[in-house]
């Protein structure tokens, strides 16, 4: 059997500017997406009373949102992929903010649940495009930095989107978060519709079927890196409370996750300025200092300053991996890349729900000093799949 080629997705004939109108717009998607995953997870105390529910049945609502994005996301694309990119991208952002605020406006625990559950569906929808539209409606040469513009709305999200979306829970009333992420979405939809060049669809006769996508040469290896980096990062990240508290560091939970945040964006602007020359030395540097971090994180636990530095060199290196990876799908899927971009919120939400699961059966057993072992492991595991993957999934060039 001889393999297809696949030639990465080309700019739109007469595209010779970056719009950077339209990719900070899809940017601003990408924040809101994040922020919404995330956001019920800050504001369990505040949801739980006012809706008259468990703080149990609340942190469901990030379930339920990880489940539409794991269940819908690969065969809607998979579906739409004959459709023009705008039409389909401002469908997708109508749906996501009609579904988010049903939920901010919801009294009722069973119809937030299944609110959550659309919304998580739309997002994985746009998630699934984000990155080839970006690439799409951008010069070649520049193919990199569009999709490190589209890419910073992550690591902004995970930074800003969840400590702002609980400040306005708590300063005012939990459902003005939501709103709040509507409305930015709303913004954000409206410049798409009037700046953003249209893109077309992938045609019937290109077109391979889903499960062939997926055995395209080195697809299956980006996959496992997101996977296994996915449950490296997530299970501290989302337990750094009880690391803290293992640590004779003084520092606070959101002051550290803040500091993440920031050194996240730096890492977008690193991998923004390295990525169209050298993606797979990028790639490759990302994940051993990253893995390096976790060595920090455990060694340097007495001591504050250097719980700060690691968490420095964490955020730098995880910040740009949602570029780098998309980068890698991209160009690995050509012309299906789509499609296999569709992939990638389906194995991020089941590495952040793998994740959970793992670090609360090991802190039920160990202290907090456990999560820093999970993410060298499991750090090490991904760096050596991009070695095994370096040349059929991550190009010497984009």
């Amino acid at each position: 059997m001889t393999a297809t080629p696949t030639t990465a997705p080309t700019d739109i004939v007469g595209t010779k500017r970056l719009p950077l109108v339209t990719l900070t717009s899809l940017a601003a998607i990408g924040f809101v997406l994040v922020a919404m995953e995330t956001m019920p997870a800050g504001l369990l105390p505040v949801i739980a009373d006012g809706m008259h529910i468990s703080e149990g049945t609340v942190g469901l609502f990030v379930s339920a949102y990880a489940l539409g994005t794991v269940v819908v996301t690969v065969p809607a694309i998979s579906l739409t992929r004959g459709v023009r990119r705008k039409p389909l991208l401002l469908a997708a952002i109508a749906g996501l903010i009609v579904a988010n605020s049903i939920t901010a406006i919801s009294g009722d625990a069973t119809l937030s649940l299944a609110s959550r559950f659309v919304a998580g569906a739309f997002s994985g929808v746009i998630w699934g495009m984000l990155a080839a539209y970006g690439r799409k409606i951008s010069p070649t040469r520049y193919a990199g930095l569009s999709l490190s513009i589209v890419s910073v709305g992550a690591p902004v999200g995970f930074a800003l989107g969840t400590p702002l979306g609980s400040w306005l829970g708590m300063t005012f009333d939990w459902r003005w978060a939501f709103l709040g992420l509507s409305a930015v979405a709303v913004l954000a939809g409206m410049l798409i519709a009037v700046v953003a060049p249209d893109a077309p669809g992938q045609s019937g006769t290109s077109r391979l079927p889903l499960l062939r996508v997926v055995r395209i040469p080195g697809i299956v290896v980006i996959l496992a890196v997101i996977f296994t980096w996915m449950i490296a990062h997530n299970t501290i990240y989302t337990y750094i409370a009880p690391y803290l508290r293992a640590t004779d560091a003084t520092i606070t939970v959101d002051v550290l996750l803040f500091v993440f945040g920031i050194a996240s964006i730096g890492g977008i602007v690193v991998t923004g300025a390295l990525l169209d020359r050298h993606p797979r030395l990028l790639l490759h540097g990302s994940v051993a200092v990253f893995v390096a971090s976790g060595a920090f994180l455990l060694a340097g636990h007495m001591a504050t300053a250097a719980v700060v530095v690691a968490t420095v060199l964490w955020g730098v290196t995880f910040g740009g991996a949602s570029a780098q990876l998309q980068a890698a799908l991209t160009t690995t899927g050509g012309k299906d890349a789509d499609v296999a971009n569709s992939f990638l919120p389906v194995a991020f939400n089941l590495a952040i729900f793998t994740a959970g699961i793992l670090g609360a059966a090991l802190l039920t057993a160990f202290d907090g000093l456990v999560l820093p072992v999970v993410l060298i492991a499991f750090g090490l595991v991904a760096l050596l799949l991009t070695v095994y993957g370096r040349r059929s999934a991550f190009p010497a060039r984009i």
